[in-house]
């Protein structure tokens, strides 16, 4: 790789990363938050926007577990309804509610066109008449729901195989319009811009109080192997599937456990234009989905039981989500196994007490969050949760941190969402002043502008000043992927991205949208790979690829 990147040179790669773990070892922090999905994400922001001197740290990349792996969906848990857990789908609507509110440009209501087998074990009006409720109780937030007619399904959605339905409904929900890890990421950025000290690929290795009654915490740097120390006041395990695990290394005993579902998704060429959420039930009663995602769609989910946090789609992963498919659309060919351009595979850790943990019935337990708190410790646990009710465990986290006598400087700060309207009305007049909207548009499938907004807030006045400077950075560099030139600058100087995973995975979609090989053979990629990496350009790119070569992956 010899090429010569455009535009003005970034800083040096990983500089911030470094920087940061410099700062790691020196200081004495009030939080260590340990795992940085959703959880570790929301407590750093909240705690650092109110001026808590907070840590965070993470084994592998930010959101590389759960929080990337999720339908990409916020929504309030209609399916609690049939469990009576009215309180839970109460608060879930309002998180959603709340986050389209606060992120409009990101969180967006989309309807959910649900269709109802024969002999499903509740008739579709009565189903229907349980979705009023749902609008009722989501305080009659979003558009209302519709009865759908097996006539009236097959007239909307062709698509959908109405042989075996009896009828159906459509209500909303919401989405994010990226994906998943990518607003985790945003509230990592929200930290970090608020002084908080973060770093991924950092594990930790044990973690003792001293006589001091400070946490002191040995680190180890994953990518150079090198040893130290973090000393914090506080200590929050957020580490998602792996809570159990580190609180027994810790040797925290709580009243809560967790019970690890696996869920996958496939990806796939794009089935139907429809921009609504295809909603059915799969063969086994779980919720199926077939869930736009712009030039693809996502299809899935599985729920199997599992003992250890396990990334694996396995071969029967893959029969149950394409024989569903099969039955549950018209499609010309019936989609196959060679079809599949990506897959997603989580694993969603289950809340339950320590009473009633092994009597629980596994398709029904909801995902709720519960903290738990040892004021002696001055320990934190955070299990279970999900992606919509993220903002209440920020507020909660900080609300602990506060009773356990550490001072929080700006109590009433608000720290999430977007930035104002009036910011956001400047942006797009400078947008329009470049005429951004008409660079390279045929290449994108919405406005520069709308776009670059929504991933980059306040950030995107940079990527206006580059694309001045140099129109070429407006240029998509990878094709196909609505990334340009000054967005991988952008990620350069600012994302903390370590890996090359960590852009095309978490930071963008790219690796969910298109197909390994076709990626491989980008020439833009070369080019990519030097602005993030700079000389280490082509270990980075050996190394994405031999981890992701599907005989490597375990």
């Amino acid at each position: 790789m010899t090429e010569t990147i455009r535009g003005s040179s970034c800083q040096e790669p990983m500089q911030l990363r470094n920087t940061n773990i410099e700062k790691l070892s020196k200081e004495i922090f009030d939080v260590l938050v340990i795992g940085g999905g959703i959880n570790g994400a929301v407590s750093a922001a909240s705690l650092s926007q109110k001026g808590v001197k907070t840590a965070l740290i993470d084994q592998g990349d930010f959101a590389g577990m759960t929080s990337q792996e999720s339908s990409n969906l916020a929504w309030g848990g209609i399916k609690y309804l049939e469990n009576l857990e009215f309180m839970l789908v109460r608060k879930l609507c309002k998180s959603r509610n709340h986050l389209i509110k606060n992120y409009p440009s990101t969180v967006k209501e989309i309807r959910f066109f649900t269709t109802i087998a024969k002999g499903f074990r509740f008739p579709p009006v009565f189903i229907w008449m349980g979705t009023w409720l749902y609008w009722l109780i989501g305080s009659c937030f979003t558009k209302t729901p519709r009865y759908l007619t097996k006539a009236r399904i097959k007239a909307e959605e062709p698509i959908i195989n109405t042989d075996s339905a009896q009828g159906g409904f459509e209500y909303s929900d919401a989405y994010l319009h990226d994906n998943d890890a990518r607003f985790v990421f945003g509230f990592i950025r929200t930290a970090l811009t608020a002084g908080c000290t973060a770093a991924n690929y950092l594990q930790l290795v044990s973690s003792t109080r001293d006589q001091d009654a400070i946490w002191v915490s040995e680190i180890k740097n994953v990518i150079s192997g090198a040893t130290f120390s973090i000393r914090s006041k506080v200590l929050i395990n957020s580490t998602g599937p792996l809570v159990d695990e580190f609180n027994s290394n810790l040797k925290q005993k709580t009243e809560h456990r967790i019970l690890l579902s696996k869920g996958i998704h496939l990806l796939v060429e794009r089935v139907t234009p429809s921009k609504k959420v295809l909603a059915f039930f799969a063969s086994d009663g779980r919720l199926f989905f077939v869930i736009p995602m712009g030039v693809r769609t996502c299809i899935g989910t599985t729920d199997t039981p599992v003992d250890s946090p396990t990334k694996k789609v396995t071969p029967e992963d893959r029969a149950f989500v394409l024989e569903n498919i099969n039955v549950l659309l018209n499609l010309d060919t019936p989609l196959q196994a060679s079809d599949i351009i990506a897959e997603r595979c989580g694993v969603r850790p289950l809340v339950v007490s320590g009473e009633n943990g092994g009597n629980s019935d596994w398709m029904q337990l909801s995902r709720k969050h519960a903290v738990e708190v040892n004021s002696k410790d001055r320990y934190i646990t955070i299990f279970g949760g999900k992606l919509t009710d993220c903002l209440n465990v920020g507020d909660e986290v900080c609300n602990i941190i506060k009773n356990m006598g550490i001072e929080i400087p700006y109590p009433d700060y608000k720290w999430y969402g977007e930035p104002d309207a009036a910011t956001r009305d400047r942006f797009m007049h400078q947008a329009r002043l470049i005429n951004l909207d008409g660079l390279k548009a045929k290449e994108s499938s919405e406005k520069l502008s709308t776009r670059l907004w929504r991933r980059y807030g306040t950030g995107a006045f940079r990527l206006l000043e580059m694309i001045q400077a140099d129109p070429d950075q407006a240029e998509v560099l990878i094709k196909g992927t609505e990334y340009l030139r000054c967005e991988l600058r952008e990620a350069g100087r600012r994302e903390m991205i370590t890996k090359l995973s960590d852009f095309l995975r978490r930071r963008s979609k790219i690796a969910l949208i298109e197909q390994r090989e076709t990626i491989q053979a980008s020439a833009g990629l070369l080019e990519a790979c030097q602005i993030l990496f700079g000389d280490k350009a082509d270990e980075k790119f050996k190394e994405y690829f031999a981890e992701t070569d599907p005989e490597n992956i375990v």
